[in-house]
């Protein structure tokens, strides 16, 4: 695949899970600015990068219009990857999740408007889809939002449309599928999954699956949302630019699967997670029971072919974690 080369690259959320692997990846060829207010992002994410020449680190919020602005100059492309996520954590506190994932969004898009920016490139989020009940899903059928966070991420992909017919702005929107991998944090309230049940079983705790296991998701390695976005960078057809894609494997794995698969892996390094019992709880509110991703759009519009499936993204996720979680 051709790589992006000698451009000056903007990555909102830096410091974050997704952004700081997408600055590792684009900083082997490129200039790359990090912008991050460090609210769930972390300096060890990035820490490797401060003494790189092409690595500029802007500690700023994207609610502020001016860091925006700041922050845009010079820029060839825009990768926002600036967000609350988390969709208890939107229904606990709706307000912050709006200022950051919409007021944050619009500050970024009319600063990369008004700097003449070629394209901007933004995570949004498979919880669109809401209460459509349709497998696979695919980017021109989507139901109602199930959460304040789902709200938000829609709301991003109307401005990004009503921009780039507006003012003439190339936007690409990534909805992303239930992505992992390195530098995911497994600690906190709104911790992903994967990371949280690895942490728990290396510790030999029970991990807590909500409901009785039989949810699915599209589990999405890191290194294919990577992919997706120097795709979307790279491509010039005009019926490809200013539209979403679906950003995942285009695989189904149910709850329980996930964990078994876990025990598999993780037993490889620990024999005694094979014996860590699992506790079922309540379902989780505002959870869609099942996400599995059509990936024709964007293998038909930026010949994406994801490189990992869910087993082999696990399996190196595993590699990363003992490594760095034993530590």
């Amino acid at each position: 695949m051709t790589k992006i080369s000698n451009k000056r690259i903007l990555i909102t959320g830096g410091a974050g899970f997704i952004g700081s692997n997408l600055c590792a990846y684009f900083l082997e060829n490129n200039e790359v600015i990090c912008l991050d207010n460090f609210s769930t992002g972390y300096r060890h994410n990035i820490e490797n990068f401060l003494s790189n020449p092409k690595f500029t680190l802007i500690e700023g919020d994207v609610r502020d219009f001016k860091t925006c602005e700041a922050a845009v100059a010079g820029i060839d492309f825009v990768l926002h990857q600036a967000a609350l996520g988390s969709v208890p954590r939107s229904i606990n506190d709706p307000i912050t999740s709006n200022e950051v994932n919409v007021a944050g969004f619009l500050n970024m898009l009319t600063a990369s408007r008004n700097a003449n920016i070629k394209r901007f490139i933004y995570a949004a989020s498979s919880s669109t889809y809401g209460d459509s009940e349709a497998l696979p899903k695919v980017e021109h059928i989507i139901g109602k939002p199930l959460s304040p966070y789902a709200v938000t991420k829609y709301v991003n992909e109307l401005y990004a449309d009503v921009f780039s017919k507006t003012y003439g702005i190339e936007t690409i929107g990534l909805r992303y599928f239930n992505v992992f991998g390195r530098n995911q944090d497994p600690n906190g309230a709104y911790a992903a999954v994967i990371p949280k049940f690895v942490a728990q079983f290396l510790n030999h705790e029970s991990p807590i699956i909500n409901g009785d296991g039989e949810f699915s998701r599209d589990f999405t390695y890191i290194d294919n949302v990577i992919q997706m976005n120097e795709l979307a960078m790279l491509t010039e057809n005009p019926e490809a630019i200013n539209t979403v894609y679906n950003t995942a494997f285009g695989e189904r794995t149910t709850l329980n699967e996930l964990v078994n698969a876990l025990k598999e892996f993780l037993s490889e390094y620990d024999y005694e997670i094979a014996n860590v019992p699992i506790i079922h709880g309540e379902n989780r509110v505002g959870d869609i029971p099942h996400s599995l991703a059509s990936i024709e759009k964007a293998s038909k519009l930026l010949n994406y072919q994801p490189k990992f499936s869910m087993r082999e993204g696990l399996k190196e996720a595993v590699k990363w974690y003992w490594n760095n979680l034993k530590k």
